[in-house]
C-alpha cells in the first residue's frame, strides 16, 4: 500500500506545456525561425541547460539562447500566474489524497520561486507536505535525485511512494530510483521502451483515484 504521492508540476498539475510551446513559437516566428510541436516535444521534462542544448542542436549557434529562454519564461510566468490552468481532476485528486491521509510532495524541474509564484496564490501548496525543486538538486531528471530526495523529505521508502508524471524523462527518473510511476501523458505519449517502465498509464488525473482505491 502506498503512503505517499509525488507530483510533477508542469504538464501534470498545470496545463503549462502547450502554453510554453505557444510562447516559444511566437518568439521564434518573430525571429524568422520555423518551429512546431514535434520539435518542442524534445524539451519535455528537461532542465534549462538541457533545453538550451536541444535548441542549439535544432537551430545552431546563431540563436540567442539566453534571450529566448528569458523572454519565453517571462511571458509564460505572467500568463500562468494570472490564471494557472489546472489539469482536469487535479483538485479532486488532492482532496481525495488528503482525506485518505496520503503524504504529498511536489517534485519538479522548476525552481522554487516559480512553483510558489504559480501555485501559492491559488492555495494549492497548502495540500502538500513539501516540495523538491530544480534549483535544490544537482542532477535533474532523468536522474532519480529529485524523486529520491522527495522520498527522503517525506520519510518514506521508495516502494511506499508513487510518482505521477507526464514526461519520458520524469518516468525514467522514477524508474531509475526504483519508485513506482503512473504516467498521465500530456503532449507526448511515451515511447514503448519508456512506457514499459511505468506501473500504469492513465488517461487523466481522475483515473488515479480509482487506481489507488484498487490497491487498498
Amino acid at each position: 500500500m502506498y503512503k505517499a504521492v509525488i507530483f510533477d508540476m508542469d504538464g501534470l498539475m498545470i496545463d503549462s506545456e502547450f502554453a510554453t510551446y505557444e510562447e516559444y513559437l511566437k518568439i521564434l516566428n518573430d525571429w524568422g525561425y520555423e518551429y512546431n510541436v514535434e520539435m518542442y516535444k524534445h524539451l519535455l521534462g528537461k532542465r534549462k541547460p538541457n533545453i538550451l542544448n536541444v535548441f542549439k542542436e535544432q537551430f545552431g549557434n546563431e540563436l540567442d539562447l539566453d534571450t529566448l529562454w528569458d523572454l519565453c519564461h517571462e511571458r509564460l510566468d505572467i500568463r500562468l500566474r494570472a490564471n494557472p490552468p489546472l489539469k482536469p481532476g487535479f483538485k479532486e485528486l488532492l482532496n481525495y489524497l488528503k482525506e485518505k491521509g496520503y503524504k504529498m510532495i511536489i517534485a519538479t524541474s522548476s525552481d522554487r520561486n516559480r512553483v510558489e509564484g504559480i501555485l501559492g496564490p491559488i492555495g494549492i501548496l497548502e495540500y502538500f507536505d513539501d516540495a523538491v525543486c530544480g534549483d535544490e538538486v544537482k542532477n535533474g531528471k532523468p536522474h532519480p535525485e529529485t524523486f529520491l530526495k522527495a522520498c527522503e523529505k517525506l520519510g518514506v521508502k521508495e516502494n511506499e511512494a508513487i510518482v505521477l508524471e507526464d514526461s519520458e524523462s520524469g518516468i525514467m527518473a522514477a524508474y531509475n530510483g526504483n519508485i513506482p510511476v503512473i504516467c498521465i501523458p500530456d503532449l507526448k505519449y511515451p515511447e514503448d521502451d519508456v512506457a514499459s517502465k511505468t506501473t500504469v498509464i492513465l488517461d487523466s488525473l481522475h483515473d488515479v483515484i480509482g487506481y489507488l482505491d484498487a490497491q487498498n
